[in-house]
């Protein structure tokens, strides 16, 4: 008897005295605290910004953006596009700023005509919640570049990097495809090696002179209605007659210096006031009363 009442008195002071089972429960209760925890929603954290497209296109004349309750002035919104709220050294407008937006020109001409060209667009000021942006390349779609490939004819490119006189670095990509002359037979239309060649240089030509004469502003406004390849069209009928001919690629290599008053006024905002006028006084001399 004495043996037995040792042994259930060292069961006793065991930590599994009340059973193993009622050990895990214990474990199992904690876990149930973390899986409490409320999941924070990332969107909280982020505000929408409105992106605005330089006045070159046609969409600021149709939507229209007002802030309200804000001293900015109304923009023409092409788009909004999210970013972190300003916490900390971690501001908002930085993180904003050098963005590259992709737009198709369907949406900003208003035209389902351009829909296979896109335009990127990149930010260069924030002002409020308006993302003031300015024209930083163009591209072809992959599709429409695909389609225009077909049997039976030269396909001839051409690039060159020229400098608008607002000293942008730019490079444009050049596309033409042959096409039968008048009352022709012949179901092929292949162009010879020459013939590729003078091709080519007056592409390069026409490019440059279209390009290096004008500001960016300007040579947007000629790529929108495709006014340099038709310019090149119309100048290669006495080699070999082209069709499709497109500027399909327009990359961005350099920028000068930002300048806000520039980016105002490409938004058709000005720049500030107007340079006031020296005011000439004359001299007096002041004399001290002796005391």
């Amino acid at each position: 008897m004495e043996t037995e009442r040792r042994r259930d008195e060292t069961l006793n002071r065991t930590p599994f005295a009340d059973g193993l089972n009622s050990y895990r429960n214990k474990r199992l209760s904690k876990g149930k605290k973390g899986l409490k925890k409320k999941t924070v929603d990332p969107f909280t954290r982020k505000d929408w910004y409105a992106v605005k497209a330089p006045t070159t296109f046609a969409t600021r004349e149709s939507e229209q953006y007002e802030m309200t309750g804000s001293n900015y002035p109304s923009f023409y919104s092409v788009g909004k596009t999210l970013v972190n709220r300003t916490s900390g050294l971690k501001n908002a407008n930085d993180a904003l700023k050098g963005r590259i937006i992709e737009v198709s020109l369907a949406d900003l001409q208003k035209d389902e005509e351009h829909s296979f060209r896109k335009v990127k667009l990149r930010v260069d000021e924030v002002q409020g919640k308006n993302c003031l942006t300015n024209f930083h390349g163009l591209d072809f779609t992959s599709d429409k570049l695909r389609s225009l490939v077909r049997k039976w004819q030269t396909l001839i490119e051409a690039n060159i990097t020229v400098k608008t006189t607002d000293d942008y670095l730019l490079r444009l990509f050049a596309i033409g495809f042959t096409k039968r002359r008048p009352n022709q037979i012949k179901k092929t239309t292949y162009a010879a090696s020459s013939q590729i060649r003078a091709i080519r240089r007056k592409m390069t030509e026409i490019i440059q002179r279209e390009a290096s004469s004008c500001t960016l502003q300007q040579l947007t406004a000629k790529l929108i209605p495709e006014v340099i390849g038709r310019e090149i069209e119309k100048s290669s009928q006495g080699i070999y007659p082209l069709q499709n001919v497109h500027i399909r690629k327009v990359k961005m290599l350099k920028q000068p210096k930002f300048d806000l008053g520039s980016l105002l006024a490409l938004h058709g905002e000005s720049g500030g006031g107007e340079d006031g006028q020296k005011v000439e006084r004359e001299f007096k001399e002041v004399v001290l009363e002796e005391v």
